[in-house]
């Protein structure tokens, strides 16, 4: 079987073995491909797998050779189900994998936030500890998480587990989610309104997906909702923000800061404007880019694939 990756190197940039793919075919990897590269790239495979490079359905209706699409990521939104349904191709995607490495990295902007290490380690770098009076050197206010409110908007595997980091900390825990659901472990979590989980909140956190009812779903309106001294986290999608008002509440104090891991594109213009907004953390999509993560979404991948020879579905998304 001729497997084409059009995109590996986000998910192997060289410290990853490719052999659970290489064992199920002839396998070709690019690190990357561009629009008019994914055609002549894909005219003669069989399996296509994909991160970010999008197949719409100009590309699918002339692959006439490919017979399963495998989406390395958990949303597949950047592949036309639709259109790769009525070709009889199989689409499939990798959900679950990144669960701890994600809420993770939530905790770790949330606590940069609380405790500005980064800044505290490059003062005593500078000699400010050094120079100064006292046994102690802070450069503004420290916070405590135990009893602050975490807000969770979506309650899938990543959200219950930002639920249950939270509970070790202490924290109360409120959450907003379309079906609520009770779940062993977590009986201490409240389920409120969208308008609580943002009036309540000391933390407001997003795991939900990117759909037409989220899109740009924080705004003037709901981080008006929030409390001057709340933190917004955002490890979703970055369309769920309105940029410029949050960068907007964020300057005016509207809110005390933010988290993001995700932005509305990605790389970024150098004109974003929450690029350079002192009290907004941001990483470059990082949150499941654990070494950990990556490897269990190539071996899930790879298991997906090995299912689709042997005539049985997993993960199927069409």
């Amino acid at each position: 079987m001729n497997i084409v990756i059009l995109d590996g190197y986000t998910l192997n940039p060289g410290d990853l073995s490719w052999e659970p793919l290489t064992k199920l075919g002839n396998v070709t990897v690019h690190d990357r491909s561009s629009g008019d590269e994914i055609l002549e790239r894909s005219a003669s495979a069989e399996v296509v797998l994909t991160n970010k490079t999008p197949l719409n359905a100009e590309v699918i209706r002339q692959l006439p050779n490919l017979k399963y699409i495998g989406v390395l990521a958990t949303g597949y939104n950047i592949v036309d189900i639709q259109a790769a349904a009525e070709q009889g191709i199989v689409v499939t995607n990798v959900p679950d994998y990144s669960t701890h490495s994600v809420a993770q990295l939530v905790f770790a902007l949330l606590l940069e936030s609380c405790n500005a290490v980064a800044a505290h380690n490059a003062a005593v770098h500078d000699g400010r500890w050094s120079a100064g009076p006292d046994f102690t050197f802070t450069l503004h206010p420290l916070l405590e998480l135990a009893d602050k409110t975490m807000g969770i908007f979506g309650f899938g595997q990543i959200g219950q587990q930002v639920a249950r980091v939270a509970l070790a900390f202490g924290m109360k825990v409120i959450v907003h989610t379309r079906t609520v659901k009770r779940i062993d472990g977590l009986e201490e979590v409240r389920f409120v309104s969208e308008e609580e989980l943002f009036a309540e909140s000391d933390v407001v956190t997003l795991h939900c997906p990117l759909t037409k009812e989220t899109s740009g779903m924080i705004n003037k309106r709901t981080l008006g909702l929030m409390k001057p001294t709340s933190f917004f986290i955002n490890t979703a999608r970055g369309g769920h923000v309105v940029e410029q008002e949050l960068a907007e509440a964020l300057q005016e104090g509207k809110i005390a800061g933010a988290g993001l891991d995700v932005l509305s594109v990605e790389p970024p213009a150098v004109d974003n404007p929450l690029i350079g907004v002192s009290n907004c953390y941001i990483t470059p999509h990082i949150a499941w880019e654990t070494v950990e993560a990556r490897q269990r979404l190539m071996g899930i991948a790879a298991s997906n694939l090995q299912a689709f020879q042997g005539g049985k579905d997993i993960n199927r998304v069409n």
